[in-house]
């Protein structure tokens, strides 16, 4: 397989030299500083883009009181910008916030329109709770009212109040915060008052009615600190996961905290084995895990068919994972997804290719036909993998570590090659996208100059030609 030469462009979207970079499936500083800024800038864009719509918008859809609160949570947010900048930003740019921006939006713009209730008015309140975070983050004193849903008043990257509501989402209860010299106070009606401190990398309390957030430490010097957030009400909301029999853990207990943590002490010097690259686009891309429950009928190992993973375009910096057995097995779920975060951020700087979205193409990790865009994207992430464990088997000591990472890699490898072809052969690919395939297709060839024993080899081909016989009897071509 010969790559093909790119066609000519007088201004490319993106640097070469970047595009290269990222179709090795690797990514240098100035890579990912421009993926993370853009992605960034579309996130403060659409912001405003809500606060505009919710302006436009009739008052049977944002009446009078709810288009006063967003103006004042607004002022708050500027207020709390002006006090620190960076830590206000933390909020708004913080993964979950994007998947709520956009159900808002559209719940603002839908046609035909939707009478503000329910969901919307829910949506709406939850400006208040990132609007107060940012203040607090920034260290920025103010008192508020805001409203809790179904049970909780969930402050994002910091924690959950738990009001006692019936678990409900039209249940709501009134909540008065204060803030100042670092101490929340929240209080409810007909309740003792809860008193929470804040720090830079949390918020505690003796109350058992605070919820904190899980947060793991920064990968790296300089890095930011990774919450597993299992509170946030929008972590799963619109992911379409219980398409697949799939859900988000609804509150981690002590045990799985504590498991959480010691995969993560373990992952620094599992990814550095797949290269300097690893940790350094981990710490630069992941700002949050969000925990699923392992899939249905999976047995309690957390491996193969017991582990689930994912990322959303919306949610630019989250990874979506069950909890891994081991955390080689966390550092290679971490490893597959941030693939597809970055092409997903690739792909909004400049489109990789103008094919339809219809489902008709064969990938060997897929029981369903996949469109063009996924198949790139899965070949894309395989490629990482198949690099990852081919570096991990060089290095590992241990016989049964070196055995499992070489069948790892032969099988990822194996499962490149055979969409390969159809990503090369198509004509829709933009001038971006054939430098991208291009890359692709060089490491592809690279991996082979350190080939697994036979016997991986032979394992992995017939592994392809199963699911390729499979994949046809089961989709009738």
């Amino acid at each position: 397989m010969t790559p093909a030469p790119p066609p000519i462009s007088p201004r490319p979207a993106v640097p070469e030299g970047i595009l290269r970079e990222l179709g090795r499936t690797e990514g240098g500083p100035d890579a990912l500083a421009l993926l993370v800024r853009d992605q960034y800038t579309r996130r403060l864009i659409l912001l405003r883009a809500l606060l505009d719509a919710a302006e436009a918008a009739p008052a049977a859809v944002c009446p009078p009181h709810a288009l006063e609160r967003l103006r004042a949570d607004w002022a708050l947010l500027e207020d709390a910008e002006r006090a620190d900048r960076a830590a206000a930003r933390a909020v708004l740019l913080y993964p979950l916030t994007g998947p709520w921006a956009e159900r808002c939006l559209r719940g603002l713009t839908a046609r035909p329109r939707s009478a503000y209730r329910g969901e919307l008015a829910a949506d709406l309140a939850h400006f208040s709770a990132l609007a107060a975070t940012a203040a607090i983050r920034a260290r920025l004193p103010f008192t508020a009212r805001l409203t809790a849903h179904d049970g909780l008043l969930v402050l994002p990257t910091l924690g959950a109040l738990r009001t006692g509501a019936e678990r409900n989402t039209l249940a709501r209860a009134r909540v008065e915060l204060a803030y100042r010299d670092d101490h929340l106070t929240v209080r409810q009606e007909n309740a003792p008052p809860v008193t929470v401190q804040t720090r830079p990398d949390g918020a505690r309390s003796a109350d058992p009615r605070w919820l904190p957030v899980l947060t793991l430490p920064p990968l790296r010097p300089g890095a930011v600190p990774v919450p597993v957030d299992d509170l946030h009400p929008y972590r799963t909301a619109g992911s379409g996961l219980e398409r697949h029999g799939l859900s988000g853990v609804s509150r981690l207990d002590d045990g799985e905290r504590a498991a959480w943590a010691q995969s993560w002490a373990d992952v620094g010097p599992l990814l550095r084995v797949g290269g300097a690259h690893r940790p350094a686009e981990t710490a630069a891309l992941l700002h949050c895990l969000v925990p699923l429950s392992r899939p249905p009928g999976s047995a309690p190992t957390g491996e193969g068919a017991a582990h689930c993973s994912g990322t959303r375009r919306e949610a630019f910096g989250a990874v979506l994972s069950s909890q891994p057995a081991t955390p080689a097995f966390l550092a290679s779920t971490l490893v597959h997804e941030l693939q597809h975060t970055k092409l997903a951020a690739l792909a909004a700087l400049t489109p990789m290719h103008h094919e339809d979205a219809t489902p008709r193409h064969f990938a060997p990790w897929r029981s369903d036909p996949r469109p063009f865009d996924g198949l790139l994207q899965g070949a894309y992430s395989h490629l990482a993998l198949a690099d990852y464990w081919q570096r991990f088997a060089l290095g590992a000591e241990r016989l049964s570590h070196r055995d499992h990472a070489w069948a790892e890699h032969a099988r990822c490898r194996e499962q490149v090659g055979a969409v390969l072809p159809v990503l090369a052969g198509s004509g829709e690919l933009t001038t971006e996208g054939r430098v991208l395939v291009n890359e692709m297709i060089a490491v592809y060839h690279r991996l082979a100059d350190s080939p697994p024993p036979a016997g991986h080899l032979a394992r992995a081909g017939a592994y392809v030609r199963t699911a390729r016989m499979i994949w046809r009897q089961r989709n009738g071509t």
